[in-house]
């Protein structure tokens, strides 16, 4: 009761700070400047939605998201969202999310409040692609790359693991702590208190494959997605004959 509760409370606050956005960005963002920095939904499962003032609106295959609206995704959500450059993000279950909360920056992308989100950010041939996402503890800075942020429902803690290409992060609440750089295979978590540990984490690629292996088996659980046998039959239901008995043993 108390997670339902909190989980509901952030919502507000996600929301209010979505609100907040809006009214200050109005005046100088239009809404034909934001037609070329708006999301498209690529893929949608579960539920998934974006806020519209207080009111949440389901998310379909092809539908735009607009400079600083509040995406949001329910216990089976999932979806992904892709700009005018070709970079995506990848919004799993449980999480909420600000897109361009911040459009006076082109490079803010997202601001990730809670949950797991997987960013991929396309390289523009030699030319640079700078491009920042923010959590209430970090501030994740590319220039073409891919990688995963969490952020810990409990004390916000942030997890950034690259799977390839270079980040860097800063602290977000403590702006003197050490900006850190870390390149592929590496991780490093932000903790709200305290500065940016030395050290990173080398376990990122096998927690990927574990988690890869997770996904996949959530797919493959959601009804429709692919169908399983039960004992005796395959496929389509067809019955299956048992095996032969094991023969008996020779003689003495």
């Amino acid at each position: 009761m108390s997670r339902v509760i909190g989980l509901q409370t952030r919502l507000a606050k996600v929301s209010l700070l979505a609100a907040v956005a809006s009214a200050v960005c109005l005046a100088q963002f239009t809404p034909s400047d934001s037609a070329p920095w708006a999301a498209k939904a690529v893929s949608v499962t579960g539920q998934v939605s974006v806020m519209k003032d207080v009111t949440p609106w389901a998310i379909s295959v092809g539908d735009v998201i607009q400079v600083r609206q509040v995406i949001i995704t329910g216990e089976d959500g999932h979806a992904l969202f892709q700009v005018s450059d070709g970079s995506t993000f990848e919004v799993y279950p449980n999480s909420q999310v600000i897109f361009r909360k911040n459009p006076g920056n082109w490079r803010d992308l997202i601001d990730l409040y809670l949950g797991r989100v997987r960013v991929h950010i396309e390289h523009l041939g030699n030319v640079p692609n700078p491009t920042r996402m923010i959590t209430p503890t970090a501030v994740i800075s590319v220039r073409g790359t891919t990688f995963d942020v969490s952020v810990d429902d409990e004390d916000e803690t942030t997890l950034v693991e690259v799977e390839d290409g270079i980040v860097e992060v800063q602290h977000a609440l403590l702006p003197r702590s050490e900006t850190r750089t870390l390149t592929a295979g590496e991780s490093l978590k932000v903790y709200k208190n305290e500065p940016i540990a030395q050290g990173s984490n080398k376990g990122t690629i096998i927690r990927q494959a574990l988690r890869m292996a997770m996904d996949l088996a959530v797919t493959i659980g959601r009804p429709g997605s692919i169908k399983v046998s039960s004992p005796g039959t395959v496929g389509g239901g067809t019955k299956v004959p048992p095996p032969p008995p094991p023969p008996p043993p020779p003689p003495n």
